[in-house]
């Protein structure tokens, strides 16, 4: 077999598995928080400290990857996420899972960086739609079989098996990069930027921070104006940086070209959407409907499904046709796929969520290959790993912030919903802030049975209610970001800005 399809084989691996830790994550949530005795604060690090890594490091790892050479730094990235995951598996507490996702981000973000640079590397442009095109199948599989997997492992094993599945898998996968996998050509005057490394980390630690505090600390308490505000300095000081830097980690004359920016904004808006919503679907559907993970798992199959099937179709009809085409419209049918899942009602069921699903999971697979192609098209060979590196770099940051901000607009509603109906309960002084908080992770069960009895019916009623209502907000707020990453895609990736042959 050519190199090419060995480059392209490891890096769906690869793909495969992280992408699957992130859907079989969410599926296992409330297994963890029981048996850990998280908060809604640790189950939102268990998916944030990945993902927060995972964006501030992508940059980085592209960076030294173009320097020291693209299959060392992917083996390198496999093999410190494979350790990680065995910690993730035999962590005991909160702190000590958070801190092992954390590594495992690491090691995502060095594979991230890497993984369409290798694919670009070995194929051509007019073959790169077919390569993208598998590449988006393997994520839509992903995607697929992550909740159905998850909900396995976790009711026949336990969860620390989502994790410890990924130990044979990325051994083998780095095994057949170091016998299978060219090295790429490095550029020996390539340096690391250190100081755009520290102050881009920093900026994107301090804004998640806010927002996953903001409502338990209050939005105009000072340590998180501190927070916000430290995020806008050093993101300040991170763009004058790099604009006065002859080797930036972030070459921002990239956003010069319209179609390039429009990639990003895509990446960002569809991770901030629909992929942040998962989580909450996820908490929903097992915490309020009370279905068990593999249940879950196989409610999610037709969104799963879906884009599986229609992402390789995407990928081969973007050889011909305008890739803001798929781009917008992706987005435009996960924004209607979100307002077809709203609208929840206490007596509903999961189908309620059904029309949703389908027009996501369309959405989904429309987007992954074409977004693929245009973060790699518009720029020259050599600038491959940076290029792939920053189209990631927007979509972790999406998920992060996606998470922390729907996050907070959800306890902040669910707040103001319990506040008002349990303003005459016969409750202890501050109950309504602590019950609030474990309705936000699901926990309305657990709230109920933790008042005096004479109040835990009028209390499960009102926390169902409420995380309901907040639920149905934050779908609302997730479509219309989708639906302007879908105008802006429209408007900004034109066929001109691409390379050579691209599209």
């Amino acid at each position: 077999m050519a190199p090419k399809w060995w480059t392209l084989l490891v890096v769906c691996l690869a793909i495969f598995m992280l992408l699957l830790d992130i859907t079989i994550v969410n599926v296992a949530l409330p297994s963890i928080q029981r048996e850990l005795g998280a908060s809604f604060e640790d189950l939102q690090w268990v998916v944030d400290a990945y993902a927060l890594a995972l964006a501030a490091l992508l940059l980085a790892s592209g960076s030294i990857a173009d320097l020291l050479g693209r299959r060392r730094i992917f083996v390198a990235g496999l093999l410190l996420f494979v350790a990680a995951s065995l910690l993730c598996g035999l962590a005991h507490s909160p702190t000590m899972l958070n801190v092992s996702r954390g590594l495992q981000g690491i090691g995502g973000a060095m594979m991230f960086a890497t993984s369409l640079a290798l694919i670009a590397q070995e194929f051509e442009p007019h073959e790169r739609g077919t390569a993208f095109g598998i590449w988006g199948a393997t994520t839509g599989f992903a995607v697929a079989v992550g909740p159905l997997v998850g909900g396995l492992l976790t009711d026949g094993l336990g969860w620390e098996w989502i994790f410890l599945v990924n130990v044979p898998i990325g051994l083998i996968t780095a095994a057949i990069t170091v016998a299978r996998v060219p090295e790429s050509d490095r550029d020996p005057n390539s340096r690391i930027d250190w100081a755009g490394l520290m102050t881009f980390s920093a900026a994107l630690f301090c804004l998640v921070l806010a927002l996953i505090r903001g409502n338990d600390e209050g939005w105009t308490s000072a340590q998180i104006a501190a927070l916000l505000a430290t995020a806008v300095l050093l993101m300040v000081v991170f763009v004058t940086v790099e604009l006065r830097r002859t080797q930036p980690m972030l070459d921002l004359r990239l956003f010069r070209k319209p179609a390039f920016t429009g990639a990003q904004i895509v990446a960002f808006t569809l991770h901030a959407s629909m992929f942040s919503m998962f989580l909450y679907i996820v908490l929903y559907m097992q915490n309020v409907l009370g279905y068990s993970p593999l249940e879950t798992g196989v409610r999610f199959l037709p969104i799963s499904v879906l884009s599986f099937l229609a992402a390789p179709l995407a990928g081969k009809l973007a050889e011909r046709f305008p890739i803001r085409i798929f781009l917008g419209a992706g987005l435009c049918l996960v924004g209607s796929g979100l307002l077809l899942m709203s609208g929840i009602d206490p007596s509903d069921d999961w189908t309620t969520l059904l029309a949703g699903f389908l027009a996501a999971g369309v959405g989904i697979g429309f987007i992954n290959p074409p977004l693929a192609t245009a973060a790699i098209g518009v720029v020259e060979p050599r600038q491959a790993g940076a290029a792939s590196g920053i189209n990631s770099t927007f979509r972790q940051v999406g998920t992060a912030v996606g998470i922390a901000g729907l996050g907070a607009l959800l306890q902040s509603k669910i707040s103001d919903k319990l506040d008002a109906a349990l303003a005459n309960a016969p409750l202890p002084r501050g109950a309504s802030g602590q019950i609030a908080e474990a309705v936000s992770s699901g926990g309305a069960s657990a709230a109920a049975q933790a008042v005096p009895p004479q109040a835990r019916e009028l209390v499960a009623d009102a926390a169902h209610r409420a995380f309901i209502d907040g639920l149905n907000e934050i779908f609302v707020v997730a479509a219309v970001l989708a639906f302007a990453g879908a105008v802006l895609a429209l408007l900004l990736v034109r066929r001109r800005d691409f390379v050579a042959a691209g599209p």
